[in-house]
């Protein structure tokens, strides 16, 4: 099909003005060859301001040398620009599943909208692939969308197709996806994988990240059966289970049968699996991440990570003190979700400690963290040391069950701490 609007990215960044407020598509679907197309423009912009989820790859729109050109508000912030937080970028708390009604509702109105999508069908409809989550929104309500047709973009169904009238300009390139290599689980991620895995249940809906941790659960329910995914990303470990039939979505309420995100990382083996795949819907994160959809499917196992868990339940998960980190991303939403699930989980996997062997679990968190999980919404906590269940405890209950799945280096110090603040009268039943 005959394409519309089509020109080279330097032609089709030059839509972008100064004192605009640009989208750019995140996480694997980042749309490089636009991104670095904008940032060759930095001589002729002034106070352009990006805003995405976190993205992959080059971010140069965040370099000291053109803050006068760009300036960033991350959603989330990923690896590639959080040493820039505070100087050109900085963050905006949000839940995930708030972030279209910013666009939608008009508290953010979007000038231009950047994404990376795949080759019109025959009816001239393109696919987000990848990447739906907050950038359907955006699509929505941006004034002009540029476009870069891409042949390694997955085909995929859901919300994520748009048509070719949407795209006031069209770049056509061949650009390699980000790809996310799983790498061997470490041996404290594998028992917690282990911990975990036992006390999901068959006919469980599950919502799980990347990571060493989720790849490990998943590793052990190999023996599972009648497993749904309901998830606000799913990555490359979940192939294997539904190649086998454990995962095939039969008992779930919401989208039966179907494998329901908002957006995917992992390596060219997950993107063929997505391409022209029907069993995967590909949604808006306003739908993914409702907690009215969420609560509806049975059996709801939230597997969420932490930075750090005080002795009340209340959970930091996006900085270390006042350092951002990340985000509040989806957890929010998440928790609570399973919480509402009749029979569901919400489960915070954390290793015990970090890398430098100091406890992740806490008397109190340090000064200037957020709590993204308060501890009226903490259920469940693992560690490679088990499986800590906060729900209907009270403070000195929940500090001596979260002592008991510390790494047992830090116990005796937990102890005195348990001992300081709540005295010696500790019980759980």
């Amino acid at each position: 099909m005959k394409i519309p609007n089509l020109m080279t990215a330097q032609e089709a960044v030059k839509l972008i003005e100064s004192g605009n407020r640009v989208l750019i598509q995140g996480g694997s679907a980042t749309p490089q060859t636009l991104v670095r197309a904008m940032v060759e423009r930095a001589p002729e912009l002034r106070n352009v301001e990006i805003v995405h989820l976190h993205t992959e790859g080059e971010c140069g729109y965040t370099a000291p040398e053109v803050r006068e050109s760009f300036k960033t508000n991350a959603f989330f912030i990923g690896g590639n620009i959080r040493k820039r937080i505070g100087d050109t970028a900085d963050y905006i708390p949000i839940f995930l599943s708030d972030i279209p009604s910013l666009f939608r509702e008009g508290y953010m109105d979007l000038d231009v909208v950047m994404v990376n999508v795949s080759p019109p069908d025959k009816h001239g409809f393109c696919s987000l692939g990848v990447s739906v989550d907050i950038v359907i929104s955006g699509i929505e309500q941006g004034k002009k969308v540029i476009a870069q047709i891409n042949p390694r973009m997955p085909r995929t169904f859901g919300d994520a197709l748009v048509h070719l009238n949407n795209f006031a300009a069209c770049v056509a390139v061949e650009e390699e996806l980000h790809e996310m290599i799983l790498t061997a689980p470490t041996e404290e991620e594998v028992l917690i994988g282990k911990n975990i895995a036992e006390i999901i249940e068959d006919g469980a809906t599950l919502q799980m990240g990347i990571g060493g941790i989720p790849n490990a659960v998943l590793s052990f329910l190999k023996n599972h059966k009648d497993l749904g995914v309901h998830t606000e990303m799913f990555s490359e470990g979940i192939v294997d289970l539904v190649e086998k039939g454990i995962v095939n979505g039969s008992q779930k309420k919401t989208n039966p049968y179907k494998i329901v995100s908002g957006f995917a990382m992992g390596s060219r083996r997950l993107y063929d699996f997505m391409d022209d795949n029907p069993e995967i819907e590909m949604k808006d994160i306003a739908y993914v991440n409702d907690t009215a959809v969420i609560r509806q499917n049975p059996k709801v196992t939230a597997i969420n990570s932490a930075i750090e868990i005080d002795f009340t339940g209340q959970v930091c998960a996006d900085s270390i003190g006042t350092r951002m980190f990340s985000g509040v991303g989806g957890q929010m939403d998440f928790m609570r979700g399973a919480a509402l699930s009749k029979g569901g989980k919400p489960i915070i996997a954390i290793t015990s400690t970090t890398a430098k062997g100091v406890s992740k679990i806490v008397p109190m968190l340090k000064q200037g963290a957020g709590v993204v999980t308060t501890r009226a919404h903490a259920r469940y906590v693992a560690t490679e040391y088990g499986v800590a269940l906060l729900f209907g405890k009270n403070l000195k209950e929940r500090a001596q069950l979260l002592r008991d799945i510390a790494h047992p280096d830090h116990r005796e110090e937990l102890d005195k701490a348990i001992f300081e603040r709540f005295g010696s009268s500790i019980s759980v039943h």
